[in-house]
This record gives C-alpha cells, structure tokens and sequence, in this order.
C-alpha cells in the first residue's frame, strides 16, 4: 500500500495514495478509538454530506474547504463513434471541493 523508502531525514513506508480502510485505521489511531469506529464515523460522514448535498446545501469545515454540488448545463457534443453526428448531452449535477484558506495554506509549508 505504500512505498519502502530510506534517506536522510525518512525512513519507512511513503503512503501514495490513501483510501478509505486507510483513512479510516489513521482516524482510530490518532483519535484513540477501534478501526470500526472510525469506519462507522467516515461512513456516517459520507452519508451525511451526501444528503446535504442532494438537499442542495453546502457543507463547510472551517479551515479545510467547502463540498456543494453543480448543475453542469447541457449542451451539445460529438459522437466519437460518428464524428459527424451531434448528439445532446444531458445536464447533470457534480459535486465540487473548494480548499479553505487553512487547507491550501498548510500544502505552503
């Protein structure tokens, strides 16, 4: 799941990519609770923010960033497999994550 690395200043396991089994055993780990636990409170999270944003709310954490949903317009477009041919693509709504100030200026450091 990660990278074994060794140089001056690190040594050990590089995480390139976090996923959800390992976001939620790094959450037990540092709030002090079992695994499950933390998989319970990401999935009560997930579900949260999801209805939020199907109600058309935003959800705000202060200092991380803001998750909200758009309506991406319709609009006409190609059929790659018929170049030649406009096919009408249907709008859809998309979830969007703007960083907050905090976020963008820890990534700085």
């Amino acid at each position: 799941m990660g990278i074994q690395v060794t140089h001056p200043g690190h040594t050990g396991i590089i995480q390139k990519n976090m996923n959800k089994a390992v976001l939620a055993q790094k959450i037990a780990e540092k709030v002090g609770v079992s695994k499950k636990e933390a998989e319970n409170m990401l999935a009560a999270f997930v579900e949260i923010t999801v209805a939020t944003l199907k109600s058309g709310d935003e959800v705000t954490i202060s200092g991380f960033g803001a998750f909200s949903a758009k309506v991406r317009a319709g609009r006409v477009g190609v059929n790659p497999q018929n170049p030649t041919e406009k096919i009408q693509i249907p709008s859809v709504t998309v979830p969007k994550f703007k960083a907050g100030k905090g976020l963008k200026d820890a990534l700085k450091k």
